[in-house]
């Protein structure tokens, strides 16, 4: 980092990754940056004492803003609504906090949460900024701000996966599924999955996909086997989707990125995003920081 480096480009990454928390979707994220961005480019920097705290402000002023506004759209949303999945590196499995936080698992849990209560969960227990800090951005005192973040704590612990398991039993678990997948055969996937195993799948409408989760094991193996009959096997990978080992298919012209919720060495929630408008960052890992 030198001297001369411009603020915004230094923490490009930690703001895209407040933003993306914030909203579940990367292209919302991208436009909360650009207009975080027209407003730094206006501000008198001589007056700002820390461009990062400053910086994480204006892009969390923006999310809130952003947030309110895409929550009424999704209540029209066609069928179930999941976050916009991005390819990363194995790399962010190693800040074992930060990989948590961008689950696809964590997202849908913080999609439960209203917007406050979601900027001040993101901010507060990801990211670890103080909570006059976090009143500053959210124009809420600190007091209130402790109160936020302990109703959103109770709330997110209630629903996020209740077992951690590390990346290499997590990647065992996938390699399996993914085998299991290819064959299509109903014994081996039921064997891999828990008995209370739930699929929810997001086709924004455009693509067929499951219009409610789907719940139990033998339901889910025999959804799974009629689509790896339509997958060719060679369109049946393993990928690394925010932040853990995850599997992306190929439908013929036709992509669905896959996230599993391991428990016990077994698959206890799947997540299928086939909206094609969400696909669009797979083919290059996103850069995230906090």
């Amino acid at each position: 980092m030198t001297g001369d480096a411009d603020p915004f480009v230094v923490h490009r990454a930690l703001l895209f990754t407040v933003a993306y928390e914030m909203l579940g979707s990367a292209a919302d994220a991208e436009d909360v940056l650009q207009e975080s961005w027209l407003r730094w480019a206006d501000v008198d920097r001589s007056r700002i004492h820390d461009p990062r705290a400053y910086l994480v402000r204006v892009v969390t002023r923006q999310g809130l803003n952003r947030l309110r506004t895409v929550s009424r759209s999704r209540e029209e949303y066609v069928g179930e609504w999941l976050p916009e999945p991005l390819l990363t590196s194995p790399d962010v499995a190693e800040d074992v906090e930060l990989a948590e936080s961008v689950s696809i698992a964590m997202l849908t849990v913080l999609e439960t949460l209203g917007p406050t209560e979601r900027a001040v969960f993101v901010l507060r227990e990801v990211f670890e900024m103080p909570y006059g800090e976090i009143g500053e951005a959210i124009g809420k005192s600190a007091a209130t701000v402790r109160q936020v973040a302990r109703r959103a704590r109770e709330h997110v612990a209630a629903r996020r996966p209740r077992v951690r398991v590390s990346p290499s039993e997590q990647q065992a678990v996938v390699e399996r599924f993914l085998l299991a997948l290819r064959t299509g055969r109903l014994r081996e996937l039921m064997e891999v999955m828990a008995p209370d195993v739930v699929l929810v799948a997001d086709g924004g409408g455009l693509v067929p996909a499951a219009p409610a989760p789907v719940h139990g094991v033998e339901p889910v193996s025999v959804l799974l086997a009629r689509v790896s009959q339509v997958a060719a096997v060679a369109g049946t990978t393993a990928v690394w989707l925010n932040g853990a080992p995850a599997v992306r298919i190929e439908f013929g012209g036709e992509s669905a990125a896959v996230s599993l919720v391991v428990e016990d060495g077994r698959v206890t929630r799947i997540y299928v995003v086939r909206n094609p408008h969400k696909l669009t960052r797979l083919d290059e890992p996103a850069e995230l920081a906090r």
